[in-house]
């Protein structure tokens, strides 16, 4: 079951119905989407994917998805599972535009990967992030993941695939 977990400033929480409304409006957001990599899809597609979360995802402990908080509000989502994109959990993150530029995304991230190499024993976090996205490579870097490969997209676009062993994060915090 994901857990409830706590970073300085952010409440990471497994969502709830009322989430819906938040959760689409994020993942329908433009800017989000083009610097997760991803596609614009339909909102129909979105709300069929947040359904899934209370049929699939939870009742079968598919994988640790949460709403992300601060002070009570939702801004952001985020993700650790196991995906065909890496060899092993990819991590996922997501936040709404007006709290960019703040250092969450950093404390988000810093969140989920201690969780799981802390909690769920991984070997290895992985991550893929838009080529252009600069400041998510460098908050990337600076955590001590380190690019392993680039995956061009039938566009022509540019994923960075990086890589944290928990090994090197060991390294990172003596």
């Amino acid at each position: 079951m994901t857990p409830t977990l706590r970073s300085e400033r952010l409440l990471l929480t497994p969502y709830a119905p009322e989430d819906e409304n938040d959760f689409v409006a994020l993942l329908r957001d433009e800017e989000v989407c083009k610097w997760m990599g991803q596609e614009r899809q339909p909102e129909e597609t979105i709300r069929s994917l947040f359904a899934l979360l209370f049929t699939e995802v939870y009742p079968n402990n598919m994988f640790d998805v949460w709403a992300v908080r601060l002070d009570g509000r939702y801004v952001g989502h985020a993700e650790l599972k196991r995906t065909g994109n890496v060899d092993g959990h990819e991590l996922i993150c997501a936040l709404v535009r007006d709290v960019w530029h703040m250092g969450l995304g950093t404390e988000l991230s810093y969140r989920v990967v201690d969780y799981g190499f802390d909690d769920l024993c991984l070997d290895a976090v992985h991550g893929c992030v838009n080529a252009a996205n600069t400041r998510s490579l460098a908050m990337a870097r600076k955590a001590g993941f380190e690019v392993v490969r680039d995956v061009t997209g039938e566009d022509g676009a540019v994923t960075r695939v990086v890589t944290l062993k928990a090994a090197a994060r060991n390294l990172l915090r003596k």
